[in-house]
């Protein structure tokens, strides 16, 4: 449905020239979400696949393993589209205190992506309200070190800025002045609190994430927390149990669709067209973390099964190889340390993982070794390739 400018533009005075800046209308849209019968279809799709994702821990052993990793692609993936080069490799050396092959400050906005999150969550399950105050708490974690740190970390902006082009006059979009931003955030606080009325919680991820990438409430930093803001509004409205839709990967790969919708929401208001790619995006994604669930779940099984012909050697070698499911990249003596087996002991089954074909070493030295769970890197590495540099 086109229903016309999504809000108004205002003429702005910044950095020497005139430019318009949109202010949006609150949510929910006005008129109502006309609800084709494909398009209810499709949300009907997003909903089980959600709950096919969301039953996938019951599937797994131990979910927190596979939510740690799944948590670092995510925060490669989101930063990445923000031009970071970290690969989910990096990360895993940077937490390990190794040097990383690319630049500090890309892996250190990676790993501050991880930390908000984790943030975020720990303080919905304290009972905080997502509200602008917790949204701005995990924005200080987000931009706490590395790049952006000088960009008022935790606070809306208290200035203008702009989406595309050397400056306001030649952006592709300019977000509301500064003096509005509070009360644009304000609305949307009411939205996802059901005022003034009640919202099915994925419409109000899929509402709420365009309303906020609008008002760009933030110096820096809007793109990664608009995205954390999906799956903390789900795990928020309880569709998910554990933060297991991250839909980085799919905007990533249709990023040219994903603004040319965010820009026809406000001027055309052709809200629909998002919703249907939106749901899509969920479809797709809930399927593709369910599959790389069911393909760790087997990986591991079968090298456990390989394991297991080691013989007396056997039970050690399982717990490293429980310890490297924890952590895919992995120094010997990190191993001993998280299993309190001895470190000539560590090294036997690490010999033995390695003769399984099960692990690599990746330095070629004597000392200082670094070991990679190559399989289990490859699997959840599926979509994160990086350009060539």
């Amino acid at each position: 449905m086109k229903r016309g400018l999504q809000g108004q533009y205002v003429t702005i005075s910044t950095v020497g020239e005139k430019a318009q800046a949109f202010v949006p209308a609150p949510l929910p849209p006005q008129p109502a979400i006309a609800w084709s019968p494909a398009l209810r279809e499709k949300f009907e799709r997003a909903l089980l696949a959600l709950g096919r994702l969301d039953s996938v821990s019951m599937l797994l052993p131990d979910t927190s393993l596979f939510l740690y990793m799944y948590v670092r692609k995510e925060a490669v993936l989101s930063s990445m589209i923000e031009g970071t080069q970290s690969s989910l490799a990096d990360l895993l050396l940077f937490e390990l205190d190794q040097e990383p092959g690319v630049p500090l400050q890309d892996v250190q906005e990676v790993s501050n992506y991880v930390a908000a999150l984790d943030y975020g969550l720990s303080r919905l399950a304290e009972g905080f309200p997502l509200s602008l105050r917790l949204l701005k708490e995990i924005h200080g974690v987000l931009l706490a070190k590395g790049r952006g740190s000088h960009q008022t970390p935790g606070e809306f902006r208290s200035s203008q800025n702009w989406i595309g082009g050397a400056r306001p006059g030649n952006a592709v979009f300019v977000p509301p002045p500064a003096g509005q931003v509070l009360d644009c955030m304000s609305r949307l606080e009411l939205f996802l609190h059901d005022r003034p009325e009640s919202t099915p919680a994925l419409l109000k991820a899929a509402l709420a994430h365009v309303q906020f990438e609008t008002i760009h409430p933030f110096l820096d930093g809007n793109g990664r927390l608009g995205r954390l803001l999906i799956t903390l509004l789900l795990c928020d409205q309880e569709v998910l149990r554990k933060p297991m839709l991250y839909l980085s990967l799919y905007f990533k790969t249709h990023r040219q669709y994903y603004y040319e919708l965010l820009n026809a929401v406000r001027s055309t208001g052709d809200w629909e067209s998002w919703l249907d790619f939106f749901a899509e995006a969920v479809i797709e994604t809930a399927s593709q973390a369910v599959d790389t669930a069911r393909q760790l779940l087997r990986l591991s099984h079968e090298d456990r099964d390989r394991i297991g012909g080691l013989g007396r050697a056997a039970p050690s070698t399982l717990q490293i190889h429980q310890a490297l499911l924890e952590r895919p990249i992995a120094t010997p003596g990190w191993l001993s340390g998280k299993t309190g087996i001895t470190p000539a002991t560590v090294n036997k089954c690490l010999t033995h993982l390695k003769r399984l074909g099960i692990v690599q070493e990746l330095t070629g030295q004597k000392r200082n070794r670094l070991f990679s769970y190559t399989r289990y890197i490859e699997i959840m590495n599926q979509g994160t390739e990086l350009p060539e540099r």
